[in-house]
């Protein structure tokens, strides 16, 4: 009996020790995994640290860093009940993290829910009273919770804290407005200009609201006050602009930019914003965009040396018509800019709808020397050696895009691999042009045109045929009205035996199509042979011939009146 009391006791000495090592164990797994999923982040591997994080929090469910991360995760991937989830459950676990707070009070605001991201504030102010954008976003809650007479009375709180000041007085305006309480709002801005009587921006603040509330001579009363501290400040003029517009004294409005621009006052970064507001008043009004090109002029003398103002005028004479003038404007502009991609990318704007090939192959060329890693650039050379059947040449420009380009975007690189498959297919590198197809579905499975594609191709070798419907139907679903999935749509069917089906879905392409395809005309004659309509489907194959139509078997159903 001692014996056995003995080794009884000896066990319960030793389950605590098995326990604390597999705790020990665990919280190693977990560091390991957590490290590892931070590291993988870092290096852009979402889809593995996506993996790691979701292990980690089955290790641990309630580690407010992981579930924090984790609902990071979900709101860039557009999943807001998952990523509201998982940072209620991390506030849940750390209840003092002011941070975790915010996070979650962000994310129940962008899911409208008012009553809760008041409560997670007022929690946060009990924490942290110190903390001053807590009270303005506490009224920013009660403002959007329908309680604004709470809201100003948070604001009135911290006024007695930190004093009248610019962010508060405009907020209360705001919110005094809110309740048509126009008196009260227009004493919080008279509260900042009394207290800064020398500074024209908030006298020039409250003209402005004044106009805003369509109480144009109180406005005027104030642009006046401001003109007699300064009658050159920026500010004041593009108000004055806007009050005569408003008023509907356009001349006026020029005038008075017209000095502003030309005058020797201003700096040019300033007349650049002036001159940018008269185009916007003389496109508003309809007038001659012509107008405006002295005052270029007046600046090009001003400011030789700023190209920026080139930039400019090269945009307003495309706007004029000018194309041969405004890439010259753009050229003066790369010269001196030659790493930026602004130039560039304007001349290849006025240069397309010019179908000037020539020039977009010029310049793509150039903005590689300079840019290797700017995408676009690749996407406009390539196309243009397509446009041009280079089909080689377009091939090489997309593989080079891929390695040296830096791709802010999957949806941009998916469309790389799009054209590179049907480059390819066109090459007769049949394989290659499915790899890449699968490539740009992985980085973007919504891409339409990469879907309509790789399923018409399937259909016609007639392979993966249940693949080939599942993928043009969400082409189908995504644009009901686009002839061109349409009709790819009803050949995989055709091609599946579905011929009334199919029969349905090509005439919709028939029925939306602006031009005539002959190939659809072709196919609309195949499926009408199917239906036992033989003499309408003659019809169809004559009209796709008529249309340029020049497949193998065309002839040979014409001639033969029948499919095979």
């Amino acid at each position: 009996m001692i014996y056995i009391i003995i080794i009884f006791c000896l066990t319960l000495v030793n389950i605590p020790l098995s326990v604390n090592a597999q705790v020990d164990d665990n919280f190693r797994k977990f560091d390991y995994y957590f490290y590892e999923a931070l590291n993988s982040k870092a290096q852009g591997k979402y889809s593995e640290t996506l993996d790691l994080l979701l292990h980690c929090n089955a290790l641990d469910s309630t580690n407010a860093n992981v579930l924090v991360e984790l609902g990071a995760f979900y709101s860039v991937l557009e999943e807001k009940e998952k990523a509201l989830e998982y940072y209620k459950k991390a506030f849940k676990y750390d209840k003092s993290n002011y941070y975790y707070g915010m996070l979650l009070a962000n994310m129940s605001k962008e899911m409208n829910l008012n009553q809760e991201v008041v409560d997670i504030y007022s929690y946060l102010l009990e924490l942290y009273p110190e903390k001053l954008e807590l009270h303005f976003e506490m009224a920013n809650a009660f403002a959007d919770n329908g309680e604004t007479e709470k809201a100003i009375k948070a604001l009135d709180e911290l006024e007695k804290s930190v004093g009248v000041s610019e962010a508060l007085a405009l907020n209360k305006f705001r919110l005094y407005s809110i309740i048509d309480n126009k008196e009260k709002a227009f004493e919080e801005i008279q509260q900042i200009i009394d207290k800064n009587p020398g500074d024209s921006r908030y006298i020039i603040l409250m003209g402005d609201l004044y106009m805003d509330d369509n109480q144009k001579d109180k406005a005027l009363s104030y642009y006046k006050q401001a003109e007699i501290i300064d009658p050159n400040y920026p500010a004041l003029i593009l108000s004055m602009v806007n009050y005569y517009e408003r008023t509907g004294n356009s001349e006026a409005a020029q005038h008075e930019l017209r000095n502003a621009i030309t005058g020797t006052t201003m700096d040019v970064d300033t007349k650049i914003q002036l001159l940018t507001r008269y185009l916007g008043v003389l496109q508003q009004n309809s007038l001659d965009l012509k107008q405006a090109n002295p005052l270029f002029e007046s600046l090009f003398e001003q400011h030789p040396n700023n190209t920026q103002i080139n930039l400019i005028y090269g945009n307003v004479l495309s706007l004029q018509g000018d194309y041969t003038n405004a890439v010259k404007q753009f050229e003066i502009y790369i010269k001196d800019n030659p790493d930026n991609p602004a130039g560039y990318e304007q001349i290849i704007r006025v240069a397309l709808p010019q179908e000037d090939f020539v020039k977009v192959r010029e310049v793509t060329t150039k903005a590689l020397e300079y840019l290797p890693q700017e995408p676009q650039f690749y996407y406009y050379l390539g196309a243009v050696n397509y446009q041009e059947k280079k089909y080689k040449e377009a091939l090489s420009v997309f593989k080079k895009g891929i390695e040296n380009a830096k791709f802010n975007n999957p949806i941009l690189e998916s469309d790389f691999y799009g054209q590179i498959g049907d480059l390819n297919y066109f090459l007769g590198n049949e394989q290659a042009a499915f790899s890449n197809y699968d490539k740009a579905l992985k980085l973007n499975p919504q891409n339409l045109p990469v879907l309509n594609n790789y399923s018409y191709y399937l259909s016609l070798d007639k392979r993966d045929l249940d693949r080939a419907e599942q993928m043009s139907g969400i082409t189908v679903k995504a644009e009901p009205l686009n002839p061109t999935y349409l009709d790819t749509y009803g050949w995989i069917l055709y091609e599946q035996g579905s011929y009334i089906m199919a029969k349905i879905y090509i005439e919709k392409a028939i029925e939306y199509e602006d031009g005539q395809s002959a190939e659809v005309y072709e196919h609309y004659g195949d499926v009408l042979f199917k239906t036992g309509e033989e003499k309408k489907a003659i019809e169809q194959w004559k009209k796709a011939r008529e249309l340029g139509g020049d497949s193998k078997t065309l002839k040979q159903k014409i001639r033969r009146g029948k499919l095979k």
